[in-house]
């Protein structure tokens, strides 16, 4: 398998961090995308070879992989762009990361955990801010409490969206609400249930939001009952409100994600690198098992965006270094670890103590 590396989608926010981190790091990516003048740009400023493609142009995108080992995707909305991207990496073998955040891509991609082993390669999504953090976070409290049944997550963060992500998070306003309970996923209200959540700095309102966790976590910890919420007074959670109602009452999901393009584009923000390099994202989880022991645990990180760039690289350096070791379709802390996280620059995760070196759960098998 060729340990060359091939970036998607490389002239998004998003992907030009993760393109210069990855030359930072001493890497030689491929970049790639649909929009050819933006793409040769990046290149020829960067000295780096480039591909133009579609995803829905399979024959190209088989093409450009032919001497590829790693696919990392960094063009959303992933809803549209992962089955592609995945249907090709197992066509030619090649190892797939990306970073979604979008619950339906991780059931999906998980899904295909036998068709990813039989092929030698692993399908690894939400190498970034979505999902390393709360991924490890989650595994680190299941493992101080292996009988957890219950788990809750939650952050608030001071970073301002791309638009790339405004997109995806409005997205999910069409679908209200969501829940995992006694293994199942479960239609809520958006914003409901609500907590008080004791964030480090400070406790703060908390509402429920249906998060890609409510998939990952459960893959990663099999505790059958979470929920993921949001700081309330995030402007994240006023703009998911907004949307919800504009584009629920909207006749058909295409007029509505449409809708959502446009609101995404309109609410876009791609602040100055120097101006969000104080910004920090709070996290915290509580797991509780079937007695009403329970543990609690906290993470702090830096800038969203920049951590994104440095656990991408990182993941796809990893999985480069010893491909042979990777199969099948993981989590961030199934592949490396629930204390990955704390291998990030600017990270500092506080749980207790795993009850024991052998609780590390298995990646469930699908029947």
């Amino acid at each position: 398998m060729s340990d060359q590396i091939l970036i998607y989608g490389a002239n998004g926010y998003a992907g030009r961090l993760i393109v210069d981190e990855a030359m930072r790091r001493g890497l030689r990516p491929i970049i790639a995308g649909r929009n050819r003048d933006a793409i040769r740009t990046i290149a020829e400023h960067r000295g780096l070879d480039y591909r133009c493609f579609s995803l829905d142009d399979h024959v190209h995108l088989d093409e450009a992989l032919r001497d590829v080992g790693l696919l990392l995707l960094t063009a959303g909305p992933f809803s549209e762009t992962s089955q592609p991207a995945v249907e090709a990496c197992l066509r030619r073998r090649v190892h797939y990361l990306d970073l979604t955040g979008e619950l339906e891509v991780f059931e999906a991609i998980y899904a295909r955990d036998a068709e990813a082993r039989a092929q030698g390669i692993v399908l690894l999504p939400g190498v970034g801010f979505d999902i390393i953090p709360t991924d490890c976070l989650a595994r680190s409290l299941k493992d101080a409490l292996p009988d957890a049944i219950s788990l809750e997550l939650a952050f608030a963060s001071e970073t301002e969206m791309s638009e790339g992500t405004l997109r995806t998070i409005l997205h999910h306003a069409l679908d209200g609400g969501l829940v995992r309970r006694d293994g199942a996923l479960r239609r809520a209200r958006l914003g409901e249930p609500k907590r008080r959540v004791p964030f480090r700095d400070r406790s703060r309102h908390a509402v429920a939001i249906p998060w890609g966790e409510l998939s990952s976590a459960y893959r990663s910890t099999q505790i059958p009952n979470i929920t993921t919420y949001l700081a309330r007074d995030e402007p994240i959670f006023r703009t998911l409100l907004f949307a919800e109602r504009l584009v629920r009452p909207l006749p058909s999901a295409r007029i509505g994600r449409r809708a959502s393009a446009m609101l995404a584009r309109i609410l876009r923000s791609e602040a100055p690198l120097e101006a969000r390099v104080r910004e920090r994202t709070q996290l915290w989880g509580r797991a509780e098992n079937a007695d009403g022991e329970s543990v609690e645990g906290t993470l702090a990180i830096g800038e969203v965006y920049l951590f994104t760039a440095k656990a991408a690289v990182e993941s796809a350096i990893r999985i480069r270094e010893s491909p042979e070791k990777y199969k099948g379709a993981l989590t961030p802390s199934l592949a490396f670890g629930p204390r990955f996280v704390e291998e990030i620059d600017d990270c500092d995760l506080r749980v207790p103590p795993p009850k024991s070196e052998t609780t590390h759960p298995r990646a469930p098998t699908r029947k």
